[in-house]
C-alpha cells in the first residue's frame, strides 16, 4: 500500500504563514528550530484536513470555507509564535 499522496492541507499553508510572520517576532526567527515548533503549535490547533490533490481542496471547499480557513490559520499561528516565545523565555530564565 502507497500513502503516500496524502497529505493535511493545512501543513503547506500553515508553513508559509509561519514564514510570513517570522519578522515580527525577531527573538524566534532566527531559529529553524523554533519556528518548527510554531509550526507543530499551530498545525495542533488546526482540525486535520487529508487530501489527495490539491484539486480536491478546490473542488470541495466553498470560499466561505477557504476565508474561515484562512482565519483559522492566522489565529493559530499567532497563537503559535505567542506561546513558543512565553516557552523560550521561561527556558532562558532556568
Amino acid at each position: 500500500m502507497d500513502f503516500s499522496s496524502v497529505y493535511n492541507t493545512h501543513e503547506k499553508t500553515v508553513f508559509e504563514a509561519v514564514a510570513a510572520a517570522a519578522p515580527r517576532y525577531p527573538g524566534l526567527a532566527g531559529d529553524a528550530g523554533l519556528l518548527a515548533d510554531v509550526a507543530c503549535v499551530a498545525l495542533n490547533r488546526m482540525p486535520p484536513q487529508y487530501i489527495r490533490h490539491s484539486a480536491d481542496l478546490a473542488f470541495f471547499t466553498t470560499e466561505k470555507e477557504r476565508q474561515a480557513m484562512r482565519r483559522n490559520i492566522e489565529e493559530s499561528v499567532d497563537f503559535a509564535y505567542g506561546y513558543v516565545q512565553a516557552r523560550h523565555v521561561m527556558a532562558a530564565r532556568r
